[in-house]
């Protein structure tokens, strides 16, 4: 069955996130845990996250997937920065165990100029703190572009914090238009870059993914959104991901420069694509 939704504001509340899903047609969707551009969060509402449970379970939503704010960089190389993040981290999980079972991912961050290693080093440590209480929501480090000094754009990356956390319950998310510009042809050798993902962290670690186009060319290491069809990934990379049997499953994210109307149009789209 195919889970389709894109990002959502968050800002009218859980239950109204519902309703907006299900009048485009989506069956997952995404949203940011607190300002994606900043660190404030919106004031915790019990009864409304109660009521959005109850309307995600009757209508048989799939998984969702919350986000990190875009801002949260814990491998900073300010001290007190970082342990901010930190904070910020751990209040995500916790304030996501009012909606239990689902996803929250989030950028690893950028080291600026530490080092890979060290950069590692300061995601995992924030992480094993973050999840220690158990909150009944799956991490996931997002796929990145390797713009920079991004710490995830290559597969061995995303390894290396897993190992350093060492828990079992530790994801992926997979974004399009990320690997695609990292350096992994998905256009010409989709089952190629899965057996890597596979043979470097595990097929069982992908939970998720991002679907976007790319603006950009391969290999480039941009990480600029395009609308599905519009890019250099095409229409029939994504006919082919929609329908490929260890992903199909998996809730698949629009973040592509779009508003409700366009969503509507590109899940409509990638149902089309389905073959049942």
């Amino acid at each position: 069955m195919l889970y389709a939704g894109c990002h959502l504001s968050a800002t009218k509340g859980n239950a109204a996130m519902v309703k907006t899903a299900m009048s485009i047609d989506a069956n997952t969707f995404a949203f940011f845990t607190r300002n994606p551009r900043g660190s404030s969060a919106k004031k915790e509402d019990p009864a409304d996250c109660a009521k959005a449970v109850a309307m995600l379970k009757e209508h048989n939503f799939g998984t969702l997937v919350a986000h990190g704010a875009y801002t949260m960089n814990l491998c900073t190389a300010d001290p007190e920065a970082r342990a901010f993040t930190a904070d910020v981290l751990a209040d995500d999980l916790r304030r996501m165990a009012a909606l239990p079972g689902n996803f929250y991912n989030f950028h690893p961050g950028s080291h600026v100029g530490q080092g890979v290693e060290a950069g590692v080093g300061y995601i995992a440590a924030a992480l094993k703190k973050a999840m220690e209480p158990n909150y009944p929501v799956t991490v996931l480090l997002e796929a990145m572009a390797g713009k920079g000094s991004e710490v995830g754009g290559k597969f061995e990356e995303l390894k290396m914090i897993i190992d350093a956390v060492g828990r079992d319950d530790l994801g992926v998310c997979i974004d399009t238009c990320h690997i695609y510009d990292g350096g992994y042809d998905i256009v010409n050798d989709l089952d190629g870059v899965l057996a890597e993902f596979d043979r470097v962290v595990g097929l069982h670690r992908l939970k998720a993914l991002h679907l976007n186009d790319s603006k950009n060319p391969f290999a480039s290491h941009k990480d600029r959104h395009e609308c599905l069809g519009q890019g250099s990934l095409g229409l029939e990379t994504f006919r082919r991901i929609v329908n490929h049997p260890l992903l199909r499953n998996k809730p698949m994210i629009l973040e592509t420069p779009n508003e409700l109307p366009g969503y509507a149009a590109e899940i409509a789209l990638l149902r089309s694509m389905e073959v049942r």
